[in-house]
């Protein structure tokens, strides 16, 4: 991100967060570059491939827009925290391939469409807590909450989020309480390394039902009858 030094005198505070998200700020004077400021992690607290960065303070969906329209890096927004998306492994993009392909055919010709990131989901929890996300697939059903810009502003009936080591807390505990705060009704946490899938049946602001899965077992939608996916496939 480019911030002339005017502006960053001005806004020291909210550019400061962005460094903190692992944004690097270069500083213009006089339209030229001039400086660049980096993010500083003490290396006992931030392992090696660690993707989230906790800012010091409350991050406003405006902000958060500013970043991300500036910035060739992946964010997510939880709760006022700003989340640094890493690149994902091969085990990863390979889980999300099979079950994407799996659900495009599924849902060929039907009024859902399933999705894959980078694909940004706006939730409005409170008139001052609007959260972004970006699940590795989503199933979306109603697409009048399309944007003119075709800015997503609905609510997934079914997500999928992929568990990577940085994210595997974020997707098991903050993202299951946004699902189910914002009225997703079904959530599947696939966890490549352990070869197992959890599939949680959201309503009414908790979990309705769970069922967990392995690698010989095919996984079946509690919402979408009919939809199943072999996981010998998904985790070969």
């Amino acid at each position: 991100m480019r911030v002339s030094s005017t502006k960053l005198q001005n806004n020291f505070g909210k550019y400061l967060k962005f460094v903190e998200a692992n944004e690097e700020i270069i500083v213009t004077k006089s339209g030229k570059d001039a400086a660049k400021i980096l993010p500083c992690h003490d290396a006992d607290v931030v392992k090696e491939g660690q993707a989230e960065y906790r800012s010091s303070s409350w991050v406003t969906y405006e902000e958060f827009l500013e970043l991300t329209e500036d910035s060739e890096q992946r964010f997510e927004l939880i709760d006022g925290v700003i989340y640094n998306l890493a690149s994902p492994s091969y085990k990863h993009q390979h889980a999300v391939g099979e079950l994407h392909g799996t659900f495009y055919n599924w849902f060929k010709g039907k009024n859902c469409v399933p999705l894959t990131s980078p694909f940004d989901v706006t939730f409005i929890k409170e008139e001052d807590n609007i959260n972004v996300v970006q699940p590795d697939i989503l199933v979306m059903c109603d697409k009048d909450k399309l944007d003119e810009k075709g800015k997503y502003k609905g609510t997934p009936t079914l997500v999928v989020e992929v568990l990577s080591p940085s994210t595997r807390s974020k997707d098991m505990l903050k993202k299951l309480e946004l699902y189910k705060e914002c009225g997703v009704r079904e959530y599947w946490i696939v966890d490549p390394l352990n070869e197992q899938i959890w599939v949680y049946v959201l309503g009414d602001n908790d979990i309705t039902n769970s069922k967990s899965y392995k690698k010989d077992d095919t996984v079946r939608s509690e919402v979408f009858e009919g939809l199943e996916v072999d996981l010998q496939e998904v985790f070969a």
